[in-house]
């Protein structure tokens, strides 16, 4: 542990990012309940500070994920504390909902940013500290969205569906260095993630879809409140699969996440035998 850490503990160090609401606290409090020390980080310090609350193996840190030098701070912040970092959680997003082609571009990139490039960000700031340490676990939070795209999440699907493509990449990159990856693959918690600040809804400007798009704005309105998943049980299922000595690469976390991941495993087993004889015949005549 660093000089400056009075804190007792015998568990590991998590890294949390988007820890001020949602399932990002529910990471944090979870970590904290099983022993370990938390560096919580997010945007707004005393909006993680009141999620959070106060504990001597709590770090609060700032960090807005879409900045590199503010994930630089925090990990270097996190190693003055705390000496090393075991688990990092990349949890921080943020959900646009609308069709493809009423959506700005502006709106796109900025989707991307936060949940693609934002983990990127946190994930190289991090990586030289679990190489150092010849040990380390990262875990993305990917989404129903990153096995199956659906309608009015077109770019939200495209930045979980880049997390997973990025992932299952880097896991093979950081093997060698004793550093173990996770994929999680939620279904529909009961998050603030539904909430107009986490999912904003792209203004309408074309008359072909505003039938589909009021439908679309209807459902997941609705869906506030209501979805039938438990965050603090994921994040227990979390701490659990950490603390294996061999975490899986990849978690479905949700009846519906698993109902979801076998009608895209039929989907691709139908596609696969769709046209066998002609998939087969792209080789050369003399290969």
């Amino acid at each position: 542990m660093g000089a400056d850490s009075d804190a007792a503990f015998d568990g590991d160090v998590w890294f949390v990012t988007g820890t001020s609401r949602g399932m990002g606290r529910e990471f944090a409090a979870a970590a904290l309940d099983a022993g370990h020390a938390v560096v919580a980080t997010g945007r707004d310090t005393g909006a993680v500070t009141e999620a959070v609350g106060e504990h001597e193996a709590l770090l609060v840190a700032e960090l807005d994920v879409t900045n590199p030098a503010d994930a630089e701070a925090a990990a270097a912040a996190a190693v003055d504390r705390f000496g090393r970092i075991d688990v990092l959680v990349n949890n921080a997003g943020i959900s646009y909902k609308g069709f493809f082609e009423e959506m700005t571009m502006a709106e796109i990139e900025h989707q991307l940013e936060a949940n693609l490039l934002g983990q990127m960000h946190v994930t190289r700031a991090v990586l030289p500290v679990m190489r150092d340490q010849r040990s380390g676990h990262v875990v993305s939070i990917s989404s129903g969205a990153g096995l199956s795209g659906f309608a009015f999440s077109s770019a939200y699907a495209a930045s979980k569906f880049a997390v997973e493509g990025w992932m299952d990449a880097l896991a093979e990159e950081v093997a060698p260095f004793g550093i173990d990856t996770t994929i999680v693959n939620p279904g529909f918690f009961r998050t603030t993630l539904t909430s107009r600040e986490s999912m904003p809804f792209t203004d309408p400007s074309i008359d072909d879809y505003a039938e589909r798009r009021a439908e679309q704005m209807e459902w997941w309105t609705e869906q506030r409140g209501e979805q039938p998943n438990d965050p603090a049980r994921l994040a227990d299922a979390l701490v659990e699969i950490a603390g294996e000595d061999d975490p899986p690469r990849r978690f479905i976390a949700g009846e519906d996440a698993i109902e979801l991941a076998e009608e895209r495993v039929a989907e691709l087993s139908e596609q696969i035998e769709a046209y066998p004889e002609l998939s087969r015949s792209m080789a050369y005549d003399d290969a």
